[in-house]
């Protein structure tokens, strides 16, 4: 249960979906529930796949945006600290206890990188990601006007075709400037392979990561014959995490969507060939939704529609069922369900696994927290629409 939240200031029902001690079967929906046996599995068996392979697991804050999820990462799963994309979304976590936040992304808007510089005062290490010189001078500037450090990873752009430098040259030239300037520390290089993570094939997604690898290694190498120590190098995602574990380049690992999973992520193959939500991981996120009309033979309409999820990356999946009950399209607030045997009946509830899970989290305000029928906890989704 999160510590500030008091429960005694919430309705059912208006403000919050459910309450601690409810009957899972009272749920309000369409609610985010977590299974946390599932999770815990999830969280627990990352952190034991980055500690055998002596690497450090910073998890990733933007999916999940909740502070409570990151502070059962830490506890269960060792990690480090967690990355999120936002200034906004970093001080969340930062208040919330997290003591190592990196914005894996590129702050350049003068108002943005002065509320960053003032982030290590709340006693948390600062790393930003810096893909242009120009943006050096500013992060020191504002770190001298706060007497704070911001610690640098250099992005390189290793395939996802978004940020980052193309060459080593630009790598040196930027750490260089970073070692230079007064309150910046040069800590590494940020080298996440965004666009090969969904791949189905594993052996595609191994190809896409050994380019990037020879990327990062040319880099390191080049970084120490110039006398620069690259501490981290820091990267690696669900779809990805052990081709960078097992590189002897990458020391710092970023997984995010592991620990709930979405049907997306859920397609992809691993190496024997069986999609990774059939045992490299486990579904813990679904949109809880309840059958409101049956008016139809053939189909029901449940309540989460496109205001309940993110359908970017396709529609949900029904969860757990060996029938033919299935989601078929959504409009703002329906979600239109195949049901050709006619099995369902109203206010019936379904579980649907996300498409994407990040979005879909980032639209609802709680999780409400399952364990053997029986409502365990509701946490805050803290970082919800922090977008700045």
């Amino acid at each position: 249960m999160s510590k500030s939240v008091n429960f005694d200031d919430f309705e059912v029902g208006y403000d919050i979906p459910a309450i601690p001690g409810m009957d899972a079967a009272d749920i309000q929906t369409p609610a985010l529930v977590l299974d946390l046996d599932a999770l815990e599995r999830n969280i627990v068996k990352m952190g034991d796949y980055a500690k055998a392979h002596g690497m450090r697991h910073r998890v990733h804050g933007k999916m999940h945006k909740s502070v409570d999820v990151a502070l059962l990462q830490e506890k269960l799963g060792g990690s480090v600290g967690v990355c999120c994309q936002k200034v906004s979304e970093a001080e969340v976590f930062v208040r919330g206890g997290i003591k190592d936040v990196l914005v894996s992304n590129q702050v350049r808007d003068a108002a943005k990188i002065d509320r960053l510089a003032r982030l290590p005062k709340l006693g948390s290490r600062i790393i930003v990601c810096v893909d242009d010189l120009a943006n050096v001078a500013d992060l020191s500037a504002a770190a001298q006007k706060h007497g704070t450090q911001l610690e640098c990873f250099i992005e390189i752009d290793c395939g996802a075709g978004r940020c980052g430098v193309n060459s080593t040259g630009a790598v040196v030239e930027i750490a260089k400037a970073i070692e230079a300037a007064e309150n910046l520390k040069f800590t590494g290089i940020q080298a996440y392979q965004g666009a090969m993570q969904h791949m189905d094939s594993y052996e595609d997604r191994k190809g896409k990561l050994d380019v990037a690898i020879a990327m990062v290694k040319d880099a390191v190498d080049t970084l120490k014959s110039e006398g620069i120590n690259c501490e981290l190098v820091s990267g690696g995602g669900t779809g990805s995490y052990y081709f960078e574990a097992n590189s002897g380049v990458y020391n710092e690992l970023q997984c995010g969507s592991y620990a709930f999973m979405d049907a997306d992520y859920g397609r992809i193959l691993d190496k024997d060939g069986k999609r990774i939500d059939q045992g490299e991981w486990e579904n813990a996120l679904f949109i809880l939704t309840s059958v409101m009309s049956h008016t139809k033979a053939d189909k029901a309409i449940v309540d989460a529609g496109l205001k309940a999820q993110s359908v970017d990356s396709g529609l949900p999946t029904v969860f757990g069922r060996d029938d033919a009950v299935e989601y078929l399209k959504c409009s703002d607030e329906h979600g239109v369900v195949g049901d050709p045997e006619g099995v369902l009946k109203v206010n019936d509830k379904l579980h649907l696994v996300p498409g994407h899970c990040d979005p879909t989290c980032n639209v609802h305000d709680w999780y409400v927290g399952v364990r053997n029928g029986k409502v365990e906890t509701v946490w805050p989704v803290s970082a919800r629409g922090k977008a700045y």
